[in-house]
């Protein structure tokens, strides 16, 4: 296997542009965090990206951070955070899940698509994506959007690139839109709810004016928690989250005396849910991601637990399943995805043996009509399918 460093955009033409010639396709790995994600890549050669690193521009008075794609996260939040500011997307450190050493960089988090818990209020990683620089698949340099909130100029490529999972361009470089950092946090706790009725508090809390920023259920058992918690998280003002913070106490008291995290303790609480701690623990069982309509998320996870040894928790107010089943045969997939049917939705396996996502489909099959769209748009940025074949799906 032959890995290439590019350091610069011409290298990268180079490369991509030889590899094209051949019909070589190329596996593309920045930090290399989330190689674990996706189809598991069988390629000849390595396009390394790593050397597309750095904060090339950040003004925060316009909101605005551009980076090489490769930046590590670590470095993004720690310049934002001296500013006051973050991103608002919230992206996750999967790396206890995914059993990951190296840093997670700001590109794969985008290209990922990779959203946490305040995602109900603030948005996808795509939404605050403004533009990107990068080389296509038929070895041609361009860049699309730009570096202002307000962008209307041409194709809204951005939204097709975030989510690609590096199947579509190697990216060098992003622009994104960051946020002020809220000047207080407080979370309202509840404990010993069965699922459904945390999935009514936490749709309360989330139709309330209180403008709630997160939404999450933990059953009982999850890394050994001895009661069920439900959290509901306040972000803003001081005085405005004391405020909301009682007035949503008191809408809540039907279901039992709530608590209260403030501050740093409300942070970790939502680290862990971020970061799908409460499941990161048994790396031999494999871990899922399901979307559902919120009210439907107790539904399917009793359904799932009917026919699997299985252990979950809830985020974005009970749309967001993340479901633990043993890994043996088809890692549950029969299952979580027949279990859909009665709801609508769709599932991704996060974690599991490469063999295993060679075996059963990462992401949710797509109808006819979708998956000749999917092969189009391939087709268009990258028609010889050099970049990162079958991460997606067998043929993309």
């Amino acid at each position: 296997m032959t890995r290439f460093r590019p350091k610069d955009e011409r290298a990268l033409v180079e490369i991509v542009t030889a590899a094209v010639a051949q019909e070589e396709p190329l596996e593309l790995v920045a930090g290399g965090s989330k190689r674990g994600l996706g189809r598991p890549p069988q390629l000849p050669h390595t396009l390394d990206l790593s050397g597309f690193a750095g904060i090339s521009a950040y003004e925060p008075e316009e909101l605005v951070l551009t980076a090489g794609a490769a930046t590590p996260m670590s470095e993004v939040e720690a310049a934002l955070a001296a500013r006051g500011q973050m991103l608002a997307f919230e992206p996750p450190d999967w790396r206890g899940l995914l059993g990951a050493s190296a840093a997670g960089t700001l590109g794969g988090a985008v290209l990922c698509n990779l959203s946490g818990p305040r995602r109900i209020k603030a948005g996808a990683a795509r939404d605050h994506l403004l533009g990107f620089r990068g080389v296509s698949g038929r070895g041609e340099a361009f860049k699309a959007g730009g570096k202002v909130v307000k962008n209307v100029t041409g194709y809204d490529l951005a939204k097709l690139v975030a989510g690609s999972y590096g199947t579509l361009v190697a990216v060098t470089e992003v622009s994104l839109k960051v946020l002020p950092r809220a000047a207080a946090e407080c979370s309202i706790l509840l404990r010993r709810l069965d699922d459904t009725a945390a999935q009514r508090a936490m749709t309360l809390g989330l139709s309330s004016p209180h403008e709630v920023s997160g939404a999450a259920h933990l059953a009982k058992g999850e890394s050994g928690r001895d009661t069920a918690l439900t959290l509901l998280r306040l972000e803003g003002p001081g005085p405005s989250v004391e405020a909301r913070a009682n007035a949503l106490r008191a809408e809540l008291a039907a279901f039992g005396a709530a608590e209260e995290a403030r501050g740093e303790d409300s942070a970790r609480l939502w680290r862990a849910v971020r970061d799908v701690a409460p499941l990161a623990g048994d790396a031999a069982r494999a871990v899922w991601r399901v979307s559902v309509p919120p009210s439907a998320g107790p539904a399917l996870a009793a359904a799932v637990a009917q026919r699997l040894d299985a252990r979950w928790f809830f985020d974005w107010g009970g749309g967001l399943v993340w479901l633990s089943v043993p890994a043996a045969g088809d890692g549950g997939a029969a299952a979580i995805r027949g279990a859909l049917a009665a709801s609508g939705g769709h599932a991704t396996l996060i974690r599991a043996s490469d063999a295993l996502r060679v075996a059963v489909p990462v992401f949710e099959p797509q109808p006819p009509a979708l998956a000749a769209l999917t092969r189009r748009v391939k087709e268009s940025f990258d028609p010889k399918r050099i970049f990162n074949r079958g991460r997606l799906y067998a043929d993309v």
